[in-house]
């Protein structure tokens, strides 16, 4: 027989029953039932009972060995009473009789408890990352990230992707967001970065002629931490491909996507197709370029119908309307509540009406509403007996912040709410330029790599500001798990779109001289994208939190507290790196 093991604990059932085995596992759970003992034994496969006579040499030993504790037994294998099956395990008929015992790893007292989610703090948690990892969830979690990751490359393969390597150390590039730094020990002064996203290599791939590319790839950003986005490092599956245009991507992505959620979603409803939902138009009906279409309502801009109004709270701002069908038995309650959740959000108040059964309206404000405004709303707004109509009112973004959040929570009070559904999208014709507010300069609103629509005619005939570009996100369930363009490969495209964006010609040419120069020998039209892995296993793990889906994250302060990064180095590692310190000064403050 094996040293370690015949058998794993998740393996046995009732055909083995009189088989003599061996397991070796960690010590789960323990009861004393009158001098019997009866242990949940669990490795990487499962979990098997044994069971253990108080008048056994192994007795003793079984019951003062710690939790968590690894031990190898040898029993025998026995059906359990009919009375005693656990249908909710897959070795539930079964139970080993336990004959021998030996303690391979013992166990020091534990800070949390495995078997039960008991409310550890996150610290601590992952302080102990080690243990939080054997809980039955976060196994769970890290194995569908495993067999997520590895799906997607069969399914790369099969679409007939290639997957490739892309440098680690490189140059800085202007993704948007801060770079990881890596000082050179050969080229005093002199900084690599860790890659944001590995987008000017694929597209080098493409334009070196490998047409159809995957990977699946880590990215760094020195960003803070949201629910949605781990600071410092995530993974893509990072996609690129020749010779094609928007929908060509999006036919690839919807396939593997669609097959990805349905495999791992537990039965959930999955889109298909994806609609095609313009920014702007995604901006005023959900509030959001990243909207969660399980909430079945939508916003509709009402401005034009206050336009001048003797209403001052409406009169001459952007005004947004959200129609909530079949609250006539709402209690005030729901109106009240809906109303601070808006204050929560940034608002002053959720003005709101109710449509009575004469068509007439009741409510707060409705006292302020002239019978022609009354017509003009519910025939905008489709609005029948028993509809209840919620206002935002002031500047278009700060209005469409709002009153998004507002949407989802009212579908989800209301019953508009789908609950069981993966929901995608893709959000299409962004803007290739935007205006900072503080500056007023022209900037990328988007990926800058990117092809304007109307290409380089458009950059030298219209308003920036009007300019879309071949952008998309793909959104699933308020999640944007990822961007992507139609890709730029003109020399002179790529000089214009940057000059409006404040670049000069000797710029672009110093900061992207290895992609100009690949450019200018022959460049294929070519797209791409980039799913987020951690984004699309917190979302099939009905998972709030993407800590929750990655074996060792960085906390919420980017710091590893199992490993203790990140870490200082001493003065010697220092001079070898040609680098200095300067530590931000700390205060004292004096008080008398």
């Amino acid at each position: 027989m094996h040293r370690y093991r015949s058998h794993t604990c998740g393996e046995l059932r009732a055909a083995d029953i009189d088989a003599e085995v061996r397991l070796s596992g960690w010590l789960h759970n323990r009861r004393d039932l009158g001098g019997i003992l009866f242990i949940d034994l669990r490795d990487h496969h499962g979990v098997v009972q044994l069971v253990v006579r108080p008048e056994t040499a192994v007795n003793e030993a079984l019951s003062s060995i710690t939790k968590e504790s690894v031990v190898r037994i040898d029993g025998r294998v026995r059906a359990r009473g009919a009375e005693n099956v656990n249908s909710e395990l897959p070795t539930g008929e079964i139970e080993v009789e336990v004959g021998e015992v030996e303690v391979l790893g013992a166990a020091e007292p534990l800070p949390f408890t495995i078997n039960t989610e008991d409310g550890v703090n996150e610290e601590r948690r992952l302080e102990y990352r080690f243990l939080d990892l054997r809980k039955e969830r976060m196994h769970r979690n890290i194995m569908l990230r495993s067999a997520v990751i590895a799906t997607l490359r069969q399914e790369m393969t099969a679409l007939g992707f290639n997957e490739m390597a892309t440098p680690i150390l490189s140059a800085t590039s202007p993704e948007g967001a801060r770079d990881f730094l890596v000082p050179s020990r050969l080229h005093a002064g002199r900084f690599y970065a860790l890659p944001q996203a590995p987008q000017q290599f694929k597209q080098l791939l493409m334009i070196a002629g490998f047409d159809r590319y995957f990977q699946i790839a880590p990215c760094f950003r020195d960003e803070d931490a949201r629910a949605d986005r781990s600071p410092g490092e995530f993974y893509q599956l990072d996609v690129e491909m020749s010779f094609v245009e928007q929908e060509d991507v999006f036919q690839v992505i919807e396939k593997v996507m669609t097959d990805l959620f349905t495999r791992y979603g537990n039965g959930r409803e999955v889109t298909s197709p994806f609609p095609r939902i313009p920014f702007r138009e995604a901006m005023l009906k959900y509030g959001s370029d990243k909207p969660d279409l399980r909430a079945e309502l939508e916003l509709t801009d009402v401005s034009h119908i206050f336009a001048g109004s003797g209403f001052k709270a409406f009169a001459d701002k952007h005004v947004r309307a959200l129609a909530v069908p079949d609250t006539a038995g709402q209690p005030r309650k729901f109106f009240d509540q809906l109303g601070e959740f808006a204050v929560e959000q940034g608002a002053k108040g959720l003005a709101w009406v109710r449509i009575a059964e004469d068509g007439k309206l009741t409510g707060p404000i409705a006292k302020f509403l002239t019978e022609d405004d009354v017509a003009k709303l519910t025939a905008e707004v489709g609005g029948a007996a028993g509809t209840s109509v919620f206002f935002g009112a002031g500047e278009f973004d700060e209005v469409s912040r709002i009153m998004g959040a507002v949407r989802v929570e009212a579908a989800k009070r209301a019953g508009h709410f789908v609950e069981d559904a993966f929901r995608f999208c893709w959000i299409v014709d962004f803007p290739m330029f935007e205006k900072n507010e503080d500056t007023g300069a022209i900037e990328f609103s988007h990926n800058p790599f990117s092809m304007p629509q109307g290409g380089l005619e458009a950059l030298r005939d219209k308003d920036p500001l009007s300019i879309l570009a071949w952008q998309y996100d793909i959104v699933c369930n308020g999640v944007e798990l990822s961007s992507g363009a139609i890709r730029n490969h003109e020399p002179e495209v790529m000089y214009k779109a940057f000059e409006i964006a404040g670049y000069s010609k000797e710029d672009v040419e110093r900061e992207f001289g290895g992609m100009l120069r690949a450019f200018k020998f022959g460049a294929p039209p070519h797209g791409g994208i980039a799913p987020g892995i951690d984004r699309i296993v917190m979302l099939l793990a009905d998972e709030p939190n993407i800590r929750e889906t990655i074996a060792f994250p960085l906390n919420g302060h980017a710091q590893d507290l199992l490993m203790g990064a990140p870490s200082e180095v001493d003065d010697a590692r220092l001079r070898e790196l040609h680098l200095a310190l300067r530590k931000p000064q700390q205060t004292t403050q004096v008080t008398s």
